[in-house]
């Protein structure tokens, strides 16, 4: 590997085992295998770009991770119902293997608020997850998502999903399970559907 993928796996690295306030850019040197701490600014141009860029990337690879098992899924002949269930099982089991990669999201949107260069990277982050999601619930690829269906239904899964996932970091035991989040949906749905066929006096339109 060249020096910015060495970069790229020691920022990875530290944000596993530090998170994302208490990587310094000594550290990620350190994790790289001695990469100069020089280098990150010149293959990256900040300490945030290159954290924004390692996170991304371990998001990525875990969205293609749940993608693939999704499909195999849905290959078995499963309903839609229960492929989404299968779906957020796989993501509520992240939550717990993956623990430390989703608390550096949320530490890194706080940080965000004392950075406005931070803020942008997260920003494209945002937007690439929404497309991501949106893709991962259609079966498609990303690129046949249109940005629609990305401000749409992948920017409501994400919501779901941070939510869900700020339940889990902070209290597992009481935090909602697969079924109870699609129960919950498709309640959600049920109420909303209700209410527009309904007047404003609540009587049938």
């Amino acid at each position: 590997m060249g020096n910015r993928e060495d970069l790229l796996a020691g920022a990875r690295r530290c944000l596993e085992e530090k998170g994302w306030a208490r990587t310094s850019v000594r550290d990620i040197s350190a994790a790289s295998g001695g990469v100069s701490m020089a280098a990150i600014g010149y293959h990256f141009g900040s300490r945030e770009a290159l954290l924004t860029a390692a996170l991304i990337e371990a998001i990525d690879e875990w969205g293609n991770r749940l993608g693939r098992t999704l499909g195999a899924f849905g290959e078995a002949g499963n309903s839609p119902r229960e492929r989404y269930e299968a779906m957020w099982a796989a993501i509520i089991g992240s939550f717990s293997s993956e623990r430390m990669l989703w608390l550096a999201t949320l530490e890194a949107l706080l940080q965000a608020e004392h950075s406005q260069e931070l803020r942008h990277y997260l920003a494209g982050g945002q937007a690439q997850g929404r497309r991501g999601l949106a893709a991962v619930l259609c079966g498609t690829s990303e690129d046949e998502v249109d940005e629609a269906i990305a401000r749409t239904l992948g920017a409501a899964q994400m919501a779901l999903f941070t939510g869900v996932m700020t339940q889990w970091l902070t209290d597992p035991d009481q935090a909602p399970t697969a079924a109870e989040v699609v129960g919950g949906l498709h309640a959600l749905t049920s109420l909303v559907e209700d209410r527009a066929s309904s007047g404003p006096d609540g009587n049938s339109a």
